[in-house]
């Protein structure tokens, strides 16, 4: 009996590190700093229900697949929590035309588009709005990053 117990305890800690490891991995190719707060600590939801970028607060944070996500309010993250995997950002939350040329390009979190229920980021500065050449071939560009994000992150 002991034995099988043992052997019962591996077992599950050992499907524990598998499962824990492959959670991991996945994330390493998501756009996070050292914290593991995605979008810059923006709001996920409000891009959805307000059309607008707006930054989460600390008080209201919650966790999917590794990755912390910050809200505006209790009744975003509650919105959030119901339903997580409609409100993550596409591309693990890197620039949607760097992700179509197969390259991770950070964001401007203010620079976005919702479309067909899904949130594109995109690099914004100075010298050039990458959410500019997104639109003049929306269709073809999100085909490609969907293909080089397939291949990068095995989703």
């Amino acid at each position: 009996m002991i034995k099988t117990s043992r052997h019962f305890l591996r077992l599950c800690a050992a499907v524990s590190l598998v499962f824990a490891s492959s959670v991991l991995a996945g994330i390493e190719n998501y756009n996070l700093p050292a914290n593991k707060v995605a979008i810059q600590g923006y709001d996920p939801v409000t891009y959805f229900t307000l059309g607008k970028a707006v930054m989460g607060n600390a008080s209201f944070k919650t966790q999917h697949e590794g990755v912390t996500y910050q809200f505006s309010s209790a009744e975003t993250m509650a919105t959030f929590t119901a339903s997580p995997a409609k409100y993550v950002p596409t591309y693990g939350g890197w620039c949607a035309t760097a992700m179509a040329k197969g390259e991770k390009v950070e964001i401007d979190p203010k620079n976005f588009k919702v479309t067909n229920g899904r949130l594109f980021l995109f690099f914004n500065a100075w010298y050039g709005d990458a959410k500019k050449t997104w639109l003049k071939d929306e269709s073809g560009q999100e085909a490609k990053a969907d293909a080089n994000w397939k291949k990068l992150s095995g989703e």
